[in-house]
Order: structure tokens, then sequence, then C-alpha cells
């Protein structure tokens, strides 16, 4: 799918989706809880699909009762046997989390998935499996699990991904004995692992934090059924955040100021917001350079550096290696994507560079690739707004994973998108 972006003035409000991290968070305790619960305010997109379908292979009830609420009986990990296949599509928090849920099965579990999703690194799982004699055999087409998961003290590196830690974080409570977790220093996206344990203290499993890279899990935990709501989601607010500041002031609603997740970190690099109750208005204000750093936010980076091509100076994107581990190289793509604009772009294996200014304009439409990246292409719509001439985003339809209706949440205030 193609799309034309025009540059144009936004002004309104906007709902911003719910949180994607919670939302998944919400369905996989719900999903183990003893009875049924009510998972409402939540944001369809072809990640909570894939998370949902996982779940009901692994024996879950999911009802949707409407097009945000989900009712939710839970299953017994420890029934389930036979072949199960689940279906992760590009979703790296639905395979992550769900691969140690399949270590607690009698069954043969094989996981699938899209895109560069199975070329993601999995060696933490397929080390500590080896350990324990799971077998785990990735290749580019699935992913085959089996065996079951023990209680022990287990070692996780920290700079990887969280998504590891939260995936132990969920079973190892239901294991007949009490675990423990260290996570190798640097510790990075703590912000995520404190949203799961935030989600599981709601459906009642504590996970007590002895220092700060270490926990114990106590086992024989038991999940119970909660109604729970979730709350909107930092990483698609940071679109609109720029937005406003670069182009006109805008209001974005469904969020909430006491939120834990680490994207939040956007309002700290925004020169100029307001709160009120569930909203927040940016307005255009020119931002100056910064320093800034993703070990713990790292969905921000494609529209980071958005912001940072439109400042005068140099900012400077630091720790932000994962990116390079994303949909897409998230690094290359923006670097690739923004010199067509004329951006003044270096970056290394694990910072970006660049060297903004206020103005971007060119004699003919720009053509830009999506990387089938949601958020590349998200960023890149922002940049066309805000520049002075029209570009066309090839690979649009990459939106659907997280955020089906960007394009029309864009109309809706005013932005010029158009699709071809």
């Amino acid at each position: 799918m193609k799309v034309k972006v025009t540059p144009s003035k936004v002004h309104g409000n906007v709902k911003i989706p719910a949180s994607k991290s919670m939302a998944h968070r919400a369905l996989i305790c719900a999903s183990l809880s003893d009875g049924t619960s009510i998972v409402s305010n939540v944001t369809n997109s072809k990640d909570i699909e894939a998370t949902v379908g996982c779940m009901k292979a692994l024996g879950a009830n999911i009802k949707q009762i409407d097009e945000t609420t989900y009712e939710v009986t839970g299953t017994n990990l420890f029934k389930q046997e036979g072949n199960i296949t689940c279906n992760a599509n590009e979703s790296g928090s639905t395979l992550r989390f769900l691969i140690p849920l399949a270590a607690c099965t009698n069954a043969k579990v094989k996981f699938l998935g899209q895109g560069r999703l199975l070329q993601r690194p999995m060696d933490v799982y397929a080390n500590e499996f080896k350990k324990q004699n799971i077998e785990f055999n990735q290749s580019d087409k699935e992913i085959i699990v089996s065996g079951n998961l023990q209680a022990k003290d287990y070692v996780v590196q920290g700079d990887i991904s969280s998504q590891f830690i939260t995936g132990f974080m969920f079973v190892l409570p239901l294991l007949n004995q009490d675990s423990t977790l260290t996570i190798t220093k640097p510790y990075e996206s703590k912000s995520y692992v404190n949203l799961t344990i935030q989600m599981l203290a709601k459906f009642g499993i504590e996970i007590i934090e002895t220092s700060s890279n270490s926990y114990l899990i106590k086992g024989n935990q038991h999940y119970k059924a909660q109604d729970v709501s979730v709350e909107g989601d930092f990483s698609q607010l940071a679109f609109f955040a720029v937005l406003g500041t670069l182009n006109n002031a805008l209001s974005c609603s469904n969020m909430d100021m006491s939120s834990i997740q680490g994207d939040k970190a956007i309002l700290d690099c925004i020169p100029s917001f307001t709160s009120n109750k569930d909203t927040i208005t940016f307005t255009k204000k020119q931002p100056a350079p910064q320093t800034i750093d993703l070990s713990n936010c790292p969905d921000l980076g494609p529209i980071l550096c958005v912001l940072a091509s439109f400042t005068n100076g140099e900012t400077n994107i630091v720790n932000a290696a994962r990116l390079r581990m994303k949909e897409s190289d998230r690094i290359l793509a923006m670097e690739t994507e923004l010199k067509k604009w004329g951006v003044d772009i270096t970056s290394t294996f694990d910072s970006i560079q660049i060297h903004g200014k206020e103005h971007y304009q060119s004699n003919k439409a720009i053509e830009i690739f999506g990387h089938n990246d949601h958020r590349i292409v998200m960023a890149m719509t922002v940049f066309g707004l805000c520049a002075e001439s029209e570009c066309i985003i090839d690979d649009a339809q990459a939106i659907t994973k997280s955020y089906p209706t960007f394009f029309e949440d864009i109309q809706s205030l005013g932005g010029k998108v158009e699709i071809l």
C-alpha cells in the first residue's frame, strides 16, 4: 500500500490507542488465571491478534465481546498435550513471552512467524533450555519447544531484550518450587519489566525485587481472574507529541500521567506540553539539541530521529543498538529514508547523530520505503506532514501491526494523507 503525504497543519484532539505492551500482558495474565476476566480498552492490531490466537491454542477460552473488550477464561498449561501450533505473526512480544509457557506444557509446541521474527535472537532461551534438556529447535520457518521448565536460579542477559525476563516471570510463579532471576548488567529496558510486575500483581502474582537486578519468585502461586482496563500507549502518543511540537498544537486523550511506561520518556524530550486529567496538549515550539538515551525506551527511536531532524543543532541518540533487531534495522532504515530528504544523519552500531534544521523541501515527491516496519512508516508520515513538499510512502500497510487506524487519526486532525 502506498500513501501520499502532503504538508499540512494539524489541529484538534486524538484518542491515543491502548498500550500494546500492557494489552499483551493483561491478556496473557487473564489466560493463565483461575476463572474469567474481562480485559477492556484494548486496541486491536495484528500483534494483539497474535497473542489472542496463541493463548487460545494453549487452551484459554477468549471471546471478543465488542471492538475493545475480551472475555478470557484461563487455561491450565500443565494439562495441555499433543501437538500445538502458535502463530506469532510478526510479534516479538508474543513469541518471546510465550515460549516459556510452551515449556510448561506436556505438548510439542510449534511457533510460526512472519517477516524477520524468527531471525531475532533467541539465544537466552536456546542456551537455558539446553541446560534443562528441553527441546528448542529454531529455523527460518518455525521454533519447536518441548519439555518441562524447572524451578531454579536463572541468570539472564540484561542487554538483549527484556522480553525474555518477562517470559520467565509469567511462568516461574506456577512451578512447584521457588526460583530466582538475576539480570546481568547493563540492565536495559527495566521499565518494561516493571510493567510486567505491575500487571502480574493485579492478577495476584508476587515478584519480589531483592536488588536492582535480581528477583525472588515464589512457586505454587495462582493467577486470580481480574477485570482490567488497558491504559493509553505512550509509544503511540510519541508520534503526535512530535507532530504537535513541530507542526501545530494538538491534544491527545486516553493517557494516564501516573503510568510507569518507559516510553513516557517522550515527555522529557518535548519542549512544551500541558496535562489535564487524561489529556495531554502539545504546542508548537522549536526543540533544543539534546542527548537522548534509548536504553529504556527503544521504540521511541524512529520518531525521535524526526524530532532531531527539525532541531537546529546536533542531537545525539545513544544506547540504540536494539533498534537494529526490530521489525527492521531501524537505525539503517531511518538513516536511509531521512537522507532522501537531505537530513544530515550518521550512525554507529549503537548511536545516531543528527544535525537538524527547520526546513526540508524537494522539487519532486520524495519516495519513502516503509521497511515493513510500522514505526518507520508512522515516523516518516510525521516528517512528511512537517516538511514543505510531498512524499509518497510505500509499504505503508505495516501500520496494521500496531495501529491500524493511524492514517484515519491523522486525517481527523486535518493531516493530508491520501491512500493511493
